[in-house]
């Protein structure tokens, strides 16, 4: 059982002042993660067992085209250094185009090799003949952010899950060196599609990986697919809590304007969701140990039906 937050926790706070979790995903339309074991600093890929000069030039490249990068650990206790094979999985999460990718590689660097375009594009093909090692996974796996480093609520909250996880799901979970969102521990990211939830419990991180497993989602603390902008986010999750949709692929962000998102479902429906931001009040903080401060919240009105297409 995920324990309770603790009183001055940054994830208290959002809890306490009930914080909308949709729109809170990072925005990325592909993952890549590599395994490293060892100690992770605040920024794990300049501050860790992993070649700084390495870490810092390659999570730059993928910054670039748009594609998250992270260090991931196996559950339990770690060595702080070992010669081994560092375990990578590389995500697109584009829906009708969203891929999950695995293998082993005997040092990080390979990953020079991967085309990071072809990963930002959906381009399954291309990115396993860019690094051969790379194999088909067929079934989604959970990064859960456990970096204390990075925020204690993170530590706190999130290893307790990745311990629960293990148990009840062994072999597709993941500690993660940073997901965003410390404010939402414990939270965690589902590839291949880029969904993000905040505020799990084992139970729910469970029930999200068997919807996961069938091309769904659970709307329980989703934050948003990580393909989409924020607003867009918003926008989308607004729109399946309004018609109950759990399908993953069945929802599009098709556009966006200054004041509104428009979704785009597979069967030819359409919503213009109205989206906006205003300063948090009460203000609160985004990370433990931070002074509290007015920031942007996006909220999602409700959405209107727009043109079948």
């Amino acid at each position: 059982m995920t324990p309770a937050p603790a009183a001055g926790l940054c994830s208290t706070f959002c809890r306490v002042l009930q914080e909308p979790l949709p729109g809170t995903a990072v925005v990325a339309t592909g993952w890549v993660v590599v395994e490293q074991p060892g100690p992770w600093g605040a920024k794990a890929p300049t501050q860790s067992h992993l070649d700084p000069v390495f870490g810092g030039r390659f999570d730059d490249d993928c910054k670039k085209v748009d594609v998250r990068f992270g260090l991931i650990r196996s559950p339990g206790r770690h060595a702080d250094a070992v010669e081994r094979s560092h375990q990578v999985f590389v995500a697109s999460t584009t829906p009708g185009r969203s891929w999950l990718l695995g293998g082993c590689i005997a040092h990080p660097s390979e990953l020079s090799a991967l085309d990071l375009d072809s990963v930002a594009r959906g381009d399954r093909a291309a990115v396993l003949a860019s690094l051969p090692s790379l194999a088909v996974v067929d079934d989604p796996i959970v990064l859960v952010c456990t970096n204390g480093k990075r925020d204690g609520c993170c530590a706190i909250l999130g290893r307790p899950l990745v311990t629960g996880l293990a148990e009840r799901v062994p072999g597709r979970v993941w500690e993660a060196n940073h997901l965003g969102g410390h404010r939402f521990a414990p939270t965690a990211t589902y590839l291949p599609a880029g969904t993000m939830h905040g505020q799990l419990t084992v139970d729910t991180a469970v029930e999200i990986l068997a919807a996961a497993d069938r091309g769904e989602t659970v709307l329980t603390g989703l934050r948003g697919r990580s393909t989409w902008t924020k607003r867009g986010q918003a926008a989308e999750v607004a729109v399946r809590e309004l018609i109950g949709e759990f399908a993953l692929d069945a929802l599009h962000v098709d556009g966006e304007e200054a004041d509104a998102v428009t979704v785009q479902h597979v069967d030819g429906r359409s919503w213009i969701v109205p989206v906006t931001s205003a300063p948090a009040d009460p203000p609160r903080p985004d990370s433990c140990g931070k002074e509290p401060f007015a920031m942007s919240i996006l909220q999602a009105g409700t959405p209107v039906s727009g043109p079948v297409r």
